[in-house]
């Protein structure tokens, strides 16, 4: 029977549950009512029955009667008469001794009475609740008295039966009312039920508990951040992730969250605050560079009329991705410049080795020195200066472009410019993105010309780029996403990581004019310079 239950869905269980708390209460109630009804019966019987007692004790004709030779003869057919005329079910005369003088049934006369008489003996009026030769009874029991001495006891009632039978006409009245209820109350529990039966899907507790701790654990298990919002974008709930990438507390509160109280990233607001769908939007906040999906969630009611719940809001975060096809692209730039300068490179080996076929060795003397002087100059500089791995190899492919393109690279560094644990990634990202715009906003210019300055103070890195060209319209604006001045697809997003970048290394970027200059705080620095040789 257990295990039936169990399998009853959640409307079933509330309706037994409602049907079995409205037929108790109706029975309580019953009970109540029947308990008050019956003892105001009993009351009324025992008053008329007092009041009737008192007055057959006050007869002048029982005294009289009672002082007869055969008071029987005289009281018996007075009582019978009393009797009929006042509905009451006996009338008893008895002698102190209890000796019955009048009877209901006339074998009992001569019998002695069944009952209390103390008090009346005592002159005192009473009522009892007494089974007697007739049964339960409501009965009065009073002194006859002649000249202050009691001569007679009248004892008058009314059957327990009898009551009953008063009673029950007034309790069918509540019965019926009982009924009613009960019936109104299982029409409402039965119409309760058809609805959470619908909106359930007819599954019992036990089986939603189970979905739900299902659906929790894969909410909070996947790597895609989940956001859940109601009609009004009120957030309902969100899963770890989303608390990680939107930097929202793990523990949401119970209630949903108005959208204007939560602390979430700018760039995502405007996103959480839509109504409508929206497929793959890049949105860069200070910490991470997110792939947005919204969808509207939408149900059917019987009439197939749609109505919307609300939305849920996917996020991927790409910002590892984006940094790994820096570190790509900056791979391809020096792997391109490598493979324009061994193709130059050959074409300058051709020209000495005609020059010494042609007996003019000191020629291609002169010439493969030129070359490996201007070739070598700034690897040189790059090399004795410049520590730190990736930005030497950033420089070095940096210029290899620059010269390639016939834009004029200036480097200037600090005598020796030591390692620092700033993320590689995150150099890739500020350094390469920074020449990168430079180099396109220089090659539009009469004399192109690209300038990086690089300077460590022991607590800071300055890197400063500068460009032959007039600057950016709006310097604010430059760094969000998608803005560019470039007419074809795919650009729009390196300020915006290099600002992403800067942000989350805790340094700033002031950009005037042409000039960016970027300053990031070192936590580690090396701060002992190699010794000079000799």
């Amino acid at each position: 029977m257990v295990r039936m239950i169990r399998g009853w869905s959640i409307a079933a269980k509330l309706f037994a549950l409602q049907l079995i708390v409205i037929v108790g209460l109706a029975t309580v109630a019953v009970v109540a009512i029947w308990t008050d009804a019956r003892a105001d019966v009993e009351r009324d019987a025992a008053a008329r029955s007092l009041a009737v007692a008192q007055t057959i004790a006050l007869d002048p004709f029982v005294v009289d009667a009672v002082g007869e030779s055969d008071p029987t003869a005289l009281l018996q057919p007075y009582a019978v008469a009393v009797m009929d005329d006042t509905g009451i079910d006996f009338i008893t005369i008895m002698t102190p001794d209890r000796t019955r003088l009048t009877h209901r049934d006339p074998d009992e006369i001569g019998k002695k009475f069944l009952g209390t008489i103390d008090r009346a003996l005592a002159g005192e009026s009473f009522t009892e609740t007494y089974t007697g030769t007739l049964g339960p009874s409501v009965r009065a029991v009073v002194p006859v008295e002649d000249d202050g001495e009691v001569v007679a006891l009248v004892s008058a009632g009314v059957t327990v039966s009898n009551t009953e039978v008063a009673l029950g006409a007034r309790i069918a009245t509540v019965v019926i009312a009982a009924l009613a209820m009960v019936g109104v109350g299982a029409l409402a529990a039965w119409l309760l039920s058809r609805y959470l039966r619908r909106v359930t899907w007819g599954r019992g507790a036990d089986e939603m508990s189970r979905m739900f701790a299902y659906y929790e654990g894969v909410l909070h298990s996947i790597g895609e951040g989940i956001v859940l919002q109601n009609p009004a974008n009120d957030v309902v709930l969100y899963n770890d992730r989303a608390a990680e990438l939107l930097g929202l507390p793990k523990r949401r509160e119970p209630d949903p969250s108005p959208l204007a109280t939560l602390v979430v990233p700018e760039a995502m607001r405007p996103v959480l605050a839509r109504h409508e769908s929206v497929v793959e939007e890049i949105v860069i906040t200070e910490t991470h560079v997110l792939v947005v999906d919204r969808d509207v969630v939408v149900t059917r009611d019987r009439a197939q009329k749609r109505s919307r719940v609300g939305t849920v809001t996917t996020l991927r975060d790409h910002t590892e991705l984006l940094a790994v096809t820096g570190e790509l692209q900056t791979m391809t730039t020096l792997s391109d410049a490598l493979r324009s300068q061994t193709h130059e490179f050959a074409n300058r080996l051709h020209t000495i080795v005609a020059l010494i076929e042609l007996g003019r060795p000191d020629e291609a003397a002169r010439l493969a020195s030129s070359e490996l002087e201007l070739s070598q100059r700034l690897a040189d500089r790059l090399l004795s200066a410049v520590e730190e791995p990736v930005l030497l190899a950033l420089l070095l492919g940096k210029s290899a472009q620059a010269s390639e393109r016939g834009i004029e690279l200036d480097v200037e560094l600090p005598d020796w410019l030591p390692a620092t644990e700033i993320p590689p990634r995150d150099l890739i990202t500020i350094v390469g993105n920074l020449i990168d715009n430079a180099l396109d906003a220089a090659a539009a210019t009469p004399e192109p010309r690209v300038a990086v300055a690089v300077d460590v103070d022991g607590a800071a890195l300055t890197i400063a780029v500068s460009d032959s060209g007039a600057g950016p319209a709006d310097p604010t604006a430059i760094f969000a996403f998608g803005t560019t001045s470039k007419t074809d697809a795919g650009h729009g997003i390196g300020l915006a990581l290099v600002r992403q970048s800067v942000a989350r290394l805790g340094g700033t970027v002031d950009v005037r004019g042409s000039r960016f200059e970027v300053v990031l705080p070192l936590p580690v620095l090396v701060t002992s310079a190699p010794e000079a040789d000799g």
